[in-house]
């Protein structure tokens, strides 16, 4: 009899927003923290980028539309704007699943994430109950060659291992 061979399966997802005006008074969520200083991101909910391109990884392995389905009636219908409401129901859509590992890349200019690192990477490895060194982070400027490098927003690349 041949023994059973775990099943990895890898998600990727991706989210972009722009920020809103620097009058506006909506903080800037990212993975989970604010960033006070930086304007919020313009979102029918809170605009987590990182919760969102999770959201989307998660929607590439489930086949679940998450935030063009999921998160959309939670916000029209209920008014809820929280992305980590969205995460957390996304996580449901994965079982058997369970997820081994994310890598997460931020471009931005904005805001600075020094010091804030270890942060994001806490809140995220909480919300999806993983150790934090299940979750890696890293952030760029890109330079300036984009939008998100020149400032005007922020974009996220995230890949999630799964293992069955």
């Amino acid at each position: 009899m041949q023994a059973e061979h775990p099943i990895f399966r890898t998600g990727i997802g991706q989210d972009s927003h722009r920020f809103l005006p620097p009058d506006s008074s909506k903080p800037c969520m990212i993975g989970g923290i604010i960033f006070e200083g930086v304007p919020g991101l313009d979102a029918d909910s809170d605009g987590d980028v990182v919760f969102h391109a999770i959201c989307n990884a998660i929607t590439s392995l489930s086949g679940v539309p998450i935030l063009g389905g999921i998160a959309k009636d939670l916000c029209r219908k209920d008014g809820i704007t929280d992305s980590q409401v969205y995460l957390e129901r996304a996580l449901k859509t994965l079982r058997p699943q369970k997820i081994v590992h994310l890598a997460i890349t931020i471009e931005a200019k904005r805001p600075r994430f020094e010091g804030f690192i270890e942060a994001v990477r806490h809140k995220i490895a909480q919300v999806l109950q993983l150790h934090f060194r299940q979750v890696g982070l890293t952030v760029t400027s890109g330079d300036g060659l984009t939008d998100f490098g020149c400032g005007d927003g922020i974009q996220v690349l995230c890949i999630l291992t799964t293992v069955e």
